[in-house]
């Protein structure tokens, strides 16, 4: 054997992990080819590289089709916007990610789904899917304003309550609002979305409306419209309120999510995205199976209570 196939031998056994690693950082392809010549002084052809990536595709399928729990107490669904090419046009294209909560407290990624529409039957092919892989039950959908989300939630999990997210409403209302405006405009919003209960989330919501209605008369009206979903949280304690009430789980992961992809800049596939997606979702979820959501320990029982025919055929 020459001395150049034994250096591409030494550099191919067990240096798959390291190239893996280093696609999962953000590094393209050719950088890939780079690092590996500055530290044996080969090139690996890019088709080699690019092979041992593919092998993800096998790994993300089976994680994608792998069992789940039978019941999440709790599951958030956001979306997250990474620029692909497609037909040699760069697009805006959207991750959709499911994140759940174990009966343990523990968040667990259940899946992600790339540039599908929002659509109710879109949405009801993810929950048929995630239920025939085992969900039979979810408590409450922490969810953004996905178009026809809700619809579907009705029709797969008829018991499950939908939270709104509040910090979505907020930031898709202030968007028509003039700049001199936003910081009163939002001091008064506050009095709704932090009252003790419902009642008085609603007095508010009419004193906002009278002051603001006249010169902006589709804020109001948006948030009544929402209603029954903005207002599921105000049952419940505030441990669970905190919990619920925002996407926020989500969006935590979404920006690690555009950290570890920001140096590609855009995908030249949607595979590649997906690829990319996975590692960087496996990644947070080992680091993810060391904690628990905080005050669980409370959220909990009360959870229980509220939901007792539910939480009963799970008592161990």
């Amino acid at each position: 054997m020459s001395t150049t196939s034994q250096k591409r031998e030494v550099i191919l056994d067990g240096s798959e992990d390291l190239i893996l690693s280093l696609y999962t950082k953000g590094m393209s392809v050719r950088d890939i080819q780079n690092h590996l010549d500055d530290l044996y002084g080969y090139e690996l052809s890019t088709t080699t590289i690019s092979n041992i990536t593919e092998k993800i595709m096998v790994k993300v399928d089976e994680w994608q089709h792998r069992p789940l729990e039978a019941i999440y107490p709790i599951i958030f669904m956001d979306a997250t916007v990474l620029k692909i090419k497609i037909d040699s046009v760069v697009k805006n294209i959207a991750v959709y990610i499911m994140l759940g909560i174990s009966l343990e407290g523990k968040k667990e990624i259940i899946g992600f789904w790339i540039g599908e529409n929002e659509t109710s039957k879109y949405w009801l092919t993810v929950l048929n899917d995630i239920k025939k892989r085992g969900i039979n039950d979810v408590l409450i959908f922490a969810i953004d304003g996905l178009n026809g989300f809700n619809k579907a939630i009705e029709a797969v999990y008829p018991k499950a309550e939908v939270q709104r997210c509040i910090v979505h409403q907020i930031r898709s209302s202030l968007r028509f609002v003039s700049w001199k405006d936003t910081k009163a405009v939002a001091k008064d919003l506050k009095a709704v979305y932090t009252a003790l209960n419902e009642e008085q989330a609603l007095l508010s919501l009419d004193e906002f409306k009278h002051i603001w209605d006249k010169k902006y008369p589709n804020f109001a009206k948006s948030w009544h419209n929402h209603w029954s979903e903005l207002s599921t949280f105000f049952k419940y304690p505030q441990s669970v309120r905190t919990l619920i009430y925002t996407t926020n789980p989500i969006e935590s992961l979404n920006a690690i999510i555009k950290k570890k992809t920001k140096s590609k800049g855009l995908f030249p596939t949607q595979g590649s995205a997906l690829k990319m997606v996975y590692l960087a979702t496996q990644q947070i979820q080992e680091k993810w199976q060391r904690t628990r959501v905080r005050n669980w320990g409370e959220i909990y029982p009360q959870l229980c209570i509220f939901f007792d025919e539910i939480m009963e055929k799970y008592e161990k």
